[in-house]
This record gives C-alpha cells, structure tokens and sequence, in this order.
C-alpha cells in the first residue's frame, strides 16, 4: 500500500515537473517579443533585465522568510556564471550571425545535455524517445530556416553562438547539481544576481549606454523579468528536481517555435506552411516523448513488488 502511494506521488511530480517545464519554455519564448519593444543594447538590457528580476526574487525569499546566504551564493556560482555567459554570448551571436545560425546551434543543447545527464546523473534515454527529439529538432530547423532565410552569416558569430550553447547547457547541469544544497528558489535567485551583475559590468567595459530607462523601456523590461525571468526561470528550476534533466532541456525546443508564434500574433509577422509544419511537428514529437514518459512510469509502478 505504501509502495502504491509512493509510486502515485512520483507519477504526480512527473506530470507536474512536465507541466512546469511547458509553461516556462512558453513563458521564453515571449522573451524575442517584448525585446522588440526595449530600445537597448543587449549587454545593458541583460544587465538591467537580470538585475531587476533579482531584486523580485530578493522580495520573494524575504516573503518566506529566506534570505540569500553566503552558502546559496557558493553553491549557485558555476550556474550563474553559466547563465550570465549565455546571454552576453547568445546576445553577441545575433549581432553577428544569421539568427538562423544562432537558434539552430542552440538548440543543439538538448545533445550536450542528454549525454551528461547519461554520464554523470544515471539517466536512461530510451531510443524512441532519442528518436522524438530528432524529429523535435528537425521541426525545429524548419520554423527558423523559412524565418530569416536571407541573413548572413559569419565564423565569429556562430562561434560566439557555440559558447552560447554550451553555457545554456551548463546552467541546467548546474541547476540539476544544486539539487539538495540550495532550494530552486534560492538558485533561481542568485543566478539572476550573478547574471545581473556581470552583464552590467561586461555593458560598461565595452562602453554600451548603461543610462536608466525610460518609462516606457522600463515598463517593458519590468515584463520581461518578471515573465521570461522570475516566473520561467522558477519553473524550469522547480521542474529540474522533478523530471528528467533531458526532458527539460529537450523542451527548450519550443521556445523557437513559441517565438514565431507569437510574433505571427502580436508582432503581425507571416508564418509559411513549412514553418506550421515544423511547429505540428515539434510539438508532436515533445507530446511523444511525454506520453513515453508516463507510460514508462505507469509499467514501472505497476512491475513494483507490492506489500
């Protein structure tokens, strides 16, 4: 009976890390949407953006009674220099190289992760599901092929767009290694503090305007930190602890085609039937990969002695 419930409880967290995950992947993937509107470089945006998001995950901890310690700080440093390179380099890779370029690299990192999460964290990836996240990816390559197909690309940019992936990637090995010594909230938080200040600095080394926003680009920023920083950033690193450190890294495939949908609603920008192909196909192959999930989880249950 015990074994039942416990069984229930792990199918429940898996469905909720899934959910969670989902909705923070969506939540990024209005990132590209709201940045339309903020008038900023992207280093000083970076700076601004991580350092506010901080500050309201700061208040949330005050609001539990939690405060940031020098021990969350220690334990969540490789995460946030991780995070804090990704954007500076992701930033400097669409600046100069084709986005195409950009996001395709990018969303390579489902790659990197999945063979560190079978290395070092003892997770097994059955090749069905191998097999739905390369189709996930293809459908990936489809939606931002047809949306900047006449781009240039240069050599210093998909190398910058290289380091990009492999920093993403290493914040969500790191966010899977704080599991135990920090809370999800407590790492969300002082990786955004990290983030936030390097960025700054970086933005004032190479001489990009650091002056305060106005309203109107702090309206938007406030949106943005909030939205695609302190509500997906939490959810993504609530979600880690709870499902598979692959999943959540192979869900990072929707966020190109979130962004293009929303572009096509809020921003009025065309979508091709190629790119609505991609998006069926992308969305289809994460579906796979979750119902594997769940059915795998149920037989596991199920072949579990009872007592």
């Amino acid at each position: 009976m015990h074994q039942e419930a416990a069984a229930a409880t792990t199918r429940d967290e898996l469905t909720r890390g899934m959910v969670g995950a989902a909705i923070a992947v969506t939540v990024w993937g209005s990132a590209g949407v709201i940045i339309k509107h903020i008038d900023l470089d992207g280093l000083a945006l970076g700076g601004y953006r991580f350092s506010i998001y901080a500050l309201i995950m700061i208040a949330v901890l005050a609001g539990r009674r939690t405060r940031l310690t020098v021990r969350v700080l220690r334990h969540s440093f490789w995460g946030g220099v991780s995070l804090a390179a990704d954007v500076a380099l992701f930033f400097t890779a669409v600046k100069l190289t084709s986005i195409v370029n950009a996001t395709v690299i990018g969303a390579l990192q489902p790659v990197i992760v999945g063979v560190v999460a079978a290395r070092f964290f003892g997770e097994r990836i059955r090749l069905g599901d191998l097999v739905a996240a390369a189709v996930a990816l293809g459908g990936v390559l489809l939606v931002v092929s047809e949306s900047f197909g006449g781009e240039v690309s240069s050599i210093k940019g998909d190398l910058a767009a290289i380091g990009a992936l492999f920093a993403w990637s290493g914040y969500f090995i790191f966010s899977r290694r704080s599991q135990g010594r920090v809370t999800p909230a407590e790492y969300t938080t002082a990786t955004a503090l990290y983030t936030g200040v390097l960025n700054a600095a970086l933005a004032i080394a190479v001489g990009q305007d650091m002056s305060w926003p106005d309203t109107e680009n702090l309206v938007w920023i406030l949106v943005l930190a909030i939205g695609a920083g302190a509500l997906g950033h939490s959810l993504m690193n609530w979600s880690l602890v709870r499902i598979p450190l692959w999943i959540g890294s192979t869900f990072t495939l929707l966020v190109p085609v979130m962004a293009s949908l929303l572009a096509w609603v809020v921003l009025d920008e065309s979508l091709t039937a190629l790119q609505m192909l991609g998006m069926v196909i992308v969305v289809g192959a994460l579906g796979l990969i979750v119902r594997s999930q769940n059915v795998a989880e149920r037989h596991s249950s199920a072949a579990a002695p009872r007592s």
